[in-house]
């Protein structure tokens, strides 16, 4: 078996960092923002993601009770609230390509809960959440084994 490497240029790693630190700036939600990168890892099985987001996510507050239904956000009652829910939503139906396009509902949802500007800034978190999960998955990248 091929040994898959574990570098990661430079260049590219600072363009994601960077653009994931812009994303979560412009959307202003410190603790949704890693509740969004903790459900896109999960669907996508990125444990290296998971282990790092979730050490964020308590240090921004994010409750126990909530981290630890997440995957579940759909049928856990009021442990989310509408604004959540519409930013988890999104999140899944821009992380899940498969099962088509992101539906004028789903963005709707988000739309009512987000002004243009915290909505960009969602969608390109999501997207780069997204693309890191892929970066270490493909290499497969154990949690904490790579310092920044």
């Amino acid at each position: 078996m091929t040994a898959r490497t574990t570098r990661l240029d430079d260049g590219v790693r600072s363009a994601l960092q960077t653009l994931s630190a812009v994303a979560k700036k412009g959307f202003g939600d410190p603790a949704l923002a890693e509740l969004v990168q903790i459900r896109a890892s999960q669907l996508n099985h990125c444990a290296f993601c998971l282990d790092m987001h979730l050490q964020i996510a308590r240090k921004q507050g994010v409750s126990e009770r909530q981290l630890d239904l997440l995957a579940a956000w759909e049928e856990a009652g009021d442990v989310f609230d509408e604004r959540e829910r519409a930013a988890l939503a999104l999140t899944e139906a821009v992380t899940v390509l498969t099962e088509g396009f992101v539906t004028d509902e789903v963005y709707e949802r988000a739309a009512r809960h987000f002004d243009g500007t915290e909505l960009a800034h969602l969608v390109a978190l999501i997207t780069v959440i997204n693309g890191w999960n892929r970066l270490m998955v493909g290499r497969r990248i154990p949690p904490g084994s790579i310092e920044w």
